[in-house]
């Protein structure tokens, strides 16, 4: 694994200590090399007592049957070419081989990709929507936590012709470990406390991701909201149908192990250290809006336990192994 030391690769370390199939081997962190495991993440010392993080080496992963990327965007571009030949399968958590049109990255992440011709090679890991094309997968794009939340939302809908598809409005909040582990001004203690702001006003890097995955022509204004973890995704679109949007998704979602589809309102909460996501669906007839809404927990669903669902799902094995579909409560 590289970049364990971050929030979601604690999350996978968490999750992987639990797997059935997947034995941790290696864990780089460049940040914290030299570092034990126990120190950073006291709650890992029972399963990882005795290791430390070390630096980023591709050597060290040659023969490896899974590797897991979880570092910042735009540095595993440069490491997957290198990784490539020496690996079974890679599941990249972070943006850098999401978007199918290359052209996309110098408009949303202002720079040019380092290796446009492996986007075409890369299967988009969300596997609620995309499941076929990753069995056998050797590189995985993980959908990240907001991409996730609004899509499970909407892309049942869309591709049922229950709504119209153009002028979607995604309003989704994100608690503070969204963005990442490294100290922010804006994500310090005393200002995320008893605050709500939105951000990324209209230019929201992951808004060109959430209209590949869902297939919605969107607005998307994300939120930090002062909670550890946790995304709730709230959809406005208009009807293209008298279709049911909650008999939609409750039907579309039928058999999926980590998709819970109800009455109730989600909510963050239900989702804590657990890969499912929870989703409910309104028609207002006095406005003509439809609504439909996603809660999941962001470090799992939204990144480390979607990751692993992925492999799970690319080496052949059953997609739930390793994997929690409870939260915890309170």
């Amino acid at each position: 694994m590289f970049g364990a030391s971050g929030f979601a690769g604690a999350e996978l370390l968490r999750i992987l200590a639990g797997h059935p199939s997947f034995e941790v081997v290696m864990l780089s962190g460049d940040s914290q090399a030299g570092t034990a495991v126990a120190s950073l993440y006291p709650n890992l010392a029972v399963a990882y007592p005795d290791d430390v993080f070390v630096e980023a080496d591709p050597e060290k992963a040659d023969g490896l049957d899974v590797v897991f990327l979880a570092m910042g965007h735009g540095v595993s571009q440069n490491l997957v070419p290198r990784l490539r030949s020496k690996v079974g399968v890679i599941v990249d958590l972070a943006a850098d081989f999401r978007l199918r049109d290359p052209a996309l990255y110098p408009l949303w992440y202002h720079h040019e990709h380092a290796c446009p011709g492996l986007l075409s090679e890369a299967v988009y890991g969300l596997p609620e929507l995309y499941r076929e094309q990753l069995a056998g997968a050797s590189l995985i794009a993980a959908a990240g936590c907001y991409v996730t939340a609004a899509a499970l939302a909407l892309a049942p809908l869309v591709r049922s012709g229950s709504i119209d598809p153009s002028g979607v409005i995604v309003d989704a909040a994100s608690g503070v470990s969204g963005a990442g582990r490294a100290p922010k001004p804006n994500t310090h203690f005393n200002a995320v406390d008893e605050d709500f702001v939105a951000y990324g006003l209209v230019n929201h890097r992951h808004t060109p991701e959430i209209e590949q995955a869902s297939g919605a022509q969107v607005i998307f204004t994300p939120h930090l909201a002062p909670m550890n973890r946790g995304i709730l995704a709230t959809c406005y679109s208009r009807p293209a149908s008298h279709s049911d949007p909650l008999g939609v998704l409750a039907d579309f979602y039928r058999e999926e192990p980590f998709v819970v589809v109800s009455e109730r309102s989600p909510s963050t909460k239900a989702t804590l250290g657990s890969n499912t996501a929870h989703l409910t669906a309104r028609r207002d007839e006095r406005t003509g809006w439809v609504i439909s809404i996603c809660a999941l927990d962001n470090l799992t669903k939204g990144a480390a336990g979607q990751a692993v669902q992925c492999a799970n799902a690319a080496v052949g094995i059953d997609e739930r192994s390793g994997l929690s579909t409870i939260g915890l409560y309170p």
